[in-house]
């Protein structure tokens, strides 16, 4: 495969038709592998009834799958044959590592020669400071993958088996492991009796819970903070600063609101299944979608802020959506930096640059309007009340797949809304903007400056 990178500067030759750019190629990757699994989805072989499920919906199913979200329509199980699930699986798995570094690692397979332009199209796919040891870390990163998600299902599958047999125990600790890497949150537990269950049969099983949560946790910090845990080990002074703001902001995301849930959610439980269930739905806002618990019995409170929760995400290059928590980070940097009169944003002793806060606050304003406007149209139109209608576009924005309920009566209308805000939270809403764009040149010319009263 062989792209075509533009130039952005003056002297730059004038092509004809569509540049191809990084940002084009990852967004039209994305959107079709997205077309090809709705159109698998919707043959009959796919659905238990044996008819052909309606293309809104396998393309709402495949939209939520390979941008790694967990929204469905059809309670997986029930709905899909072993075919349509492992449709399912397969587009969890391409979301979940990119399309690009799919692509990369067919061409190494096929001993392909890996040229500059995929490399920079690589770099750009996961965020990588540098184009040198590019296919490198792809290579670890596919490595990493297979064997994290092969120890993740090894660890659960004695649980599923025991309670679904050897063959089905199996498929479903392979089908669970590979979800909750990629950050999914797909599952297939439910029954014709009980549906869109999730894994709340296992809120109590440290086997399950623990080893999914674990799993979401190493596929969302990013491929770039594995590569410096890999390198450097426990020595953490060693990191860069974005691994160390990413393993920061993780911590305290995870710490403070399993504090909260345990001190004020799941009264019912027992000790140690109100610690795990906590801990749980602390981790699964970082754009996972399972849940152990009735997330409809918990108070608003406890469900805004797993609302907010899941509009951060997880971290940049790695399988997780949302805003980001380095763009989290980043803002609450500069917002101490303006608090403490300093000229200048800093995380760990290291500047920001300010190219990364203009990045940041683009991206968080982008991310609130996006969320709360979907939210205001899909209440009015869908006669939910508010707290669920912005629960649901946060989830869809942030790639998560948690819902309070009302994602299968959902119109089509209010499914096309949620499938492009899973999109753009997956590809990323400057990826899209600046696909969407034509190449600006480089200008060394500035207009007068001017102040302007803010806050």
């Amino acid at each position: 495969m062989m792209f075509s990178l533009p130039e952005e500067t003056e002297t730059a030759p004038k092509k004809k038709g569509i540049l191809i750019t990084p940002f084009r190629v990852i967004m039209f990757g994305f959107a079709g592998i997205i077309l090809l699994g709705a159109l698998l989805l919707m043959l009959p072989i796919a659905s238990r009834s044996g008819e052909v499920t309606p293309f809104i919906d396998t393309l709402f199913t495949a939209t939520s799958a390979v941008c790694v979200t967990g929204l469905i329509v059809y309670d997986t199980a029930t709905h899909w044959t072993l075919f349509g699930q492992t449709v399912i699986i397969l587009l969890i798995q391409i979301g979940g590592l990119g399309v690009v570094t799919v692509a990369l690692m067919i061409a190494m397979i096929g001993k392909k020669r890996i040229g500059l332009r995929e490399r920079n199209l690589m770099q750009e796919a996961i965020a990588a400071p540098k184009v040198g040891g590019i296919v490198r870390l792809t290579g670890f990163i596919l490595r990493g993958t297979f064997l994290i998600e092969l120890i993740g299902a090894v660890i659960m599958a004695p649980s599923f088996i025991k309670d679904h047999g050897l063959i089905q125990g199996l498929w479903m600790a392979v089908f669970h492991s590979i979800s909750a890497f990629c950050n999914a949150g797909f599952d297939i537990l439910g029954t014709p009796d009980a549906q869109f269950v999730s894994v709340t049969d296992y809120v109590g099983d440290p086997f399950v819970s623990l080893t999914i949560c674990f799993l979401i946790i190493i596929g969302g910090i990013g491929f770039l903070t594995w590569d410096d845990i890999k390198v450097n080990k426990l020595n953490f002074k060693k990191y860069r600063m974005q691994s160390k703001v990413i393993i920061t902001t993780t911590f305290l995301l995870l710490l403070i609101p399993t504090v909260y849930f345990f001190f004020w959610e799941f009264e019912d439980f027992s000790l140690g299944e109100r610690l795990l269930a906590s801990f749980f739905q602390s981790t699964t806002p970082r754009t996972a979608g399972f849940n152990t618990v009735d997330l409809t019995a918990m108070t608003q409170t406890g469900q805004v802020i797993l609302a907010i929760l899941m509009l951060i995400g997880g971290s940049p290059g790695g399988t997780a959506g949302g805003m980001k928590t380095t763009t989290l980070a980043v803002m609450v940097a500069n917002a101490r930096s303006v608090f403490m009169r300093s000229s200048e944003a800093k995380l760990f002793q290291r500047r920001i640059p300010d190219d990364a806060i203009k990045n940041a606050a683009t991206i968080a304003m982008m991310y609130i309007v996006l969320c709360v406007g979907s939210a205001l149209f899909i209440s009015r139109v869908e006669s939910c009340t508010f707290v669920e209608a912005v629960f649901e576009t946060a989830s869809a924005v942030g790639t998560v797949g948690l819902t309070l309920g009302i994602t299968p009566g959902l119109h089509a209308v209010s499914k096309i809304l949620l499938s492009a805000l899973m999109f753009l939270g997956r590809v990323g809403g400057l990826t899209i903007i600046f696909a969407a764009l034509p190449v600006v040149k480089n200008t060394f010319s500035k207009l007068p400056q001017e102040k302007i009263a803010v806050g």
